[in-house]
């Protein structure tokens, strides 16, 4: 990834907690001499630097994807910058986002029951309310099994991680205040988001 290092985010717990927030990324790999995507999310395990998910079995990505070097594509708010926010005209639109990328090699688990089944139920309890009463161990034996056989389970095993917050950091303090009121007043989450993410770096230097 292209990272000025005005943008370059080396905080390890900054990115931890990034990947956890904006779990569902985009994997890249080839598949049959091309380039292919699949968007889903995936789990982190920081002290053995995994990431676990599931590919539906149809998603034919899975069969040629190991021995690769692969990308996942962790995505956070993202809103467009108007140079009219400057006090000058010299300046140019731009974009300000967050994003994180880990590069790694996948491991398929295919003849790990076990292990899978544990991987599902860590995803479902991330994301089921804790109030749920859903539980995937819990539901009808021939039904899991059904499911089960109906996903493939992988270890993403982390090489590298990239991270990088491009929160108009290469501008002047006021251009910045200038830059947060705007986006404070534009109704679209990803812009007040943004806007926030600026104020806490401005707070943090």
């Amino acid at each position: 990834m292209y990272i000025p290092k005005h943008f370059k985010n080396e905080e390890e717990a900054s990115i931890v907690k990034f990947i956890e927030d904006h779990s569902f990324a985009t994997l890249f790999s080839q598949h049959n001499g091309s380039p292919y995507a699949t968007h889903l999310p995936l789990i982190l395990t920081k002290e053995d630097r995994v990431l676990t998910g599931h590919f539906a079995r149809p998603n034919l990505q899975w069969k040629d994807i190991e021995g690769q070097e692969v990308l996942a594509v962790f995505h956070g708010p993202h809103s467009y910058i108007s140079p009219s926010w400057y006090e000058t005209n010299k300046a140019v639109p731009t974009w300000n986002y967050e994003a994180v990328h880990v590069y790694g090699t996948i491991e398929i688990i295919e003849n790990d029951d076990e292990e899978l089944l544990l991987s599902m139920i860590e995803m479902v309890q991330k994301y089921e309310d804790q109030n749920s009463s859903y539980k995937i161990n819990e539901i009808e034996k021939e039904f899991l099994e059904g499911m089960k056989k109906g996903v493939v389970g992988f270890k993403f095993k982390i090489n590298k991680i990239e991270g990088k917050r491009k929160l108009s950091q290469n501008h002047s303090e006021h251009r910045q205040r200038r830059v947060i009121e705007h986006l404070e007043q534009i109704s679209s989450d990803n812009a007040r988001q943004i806007a926030s993410l600026m104020r806490r770096n401005l707070e943090d230097k």
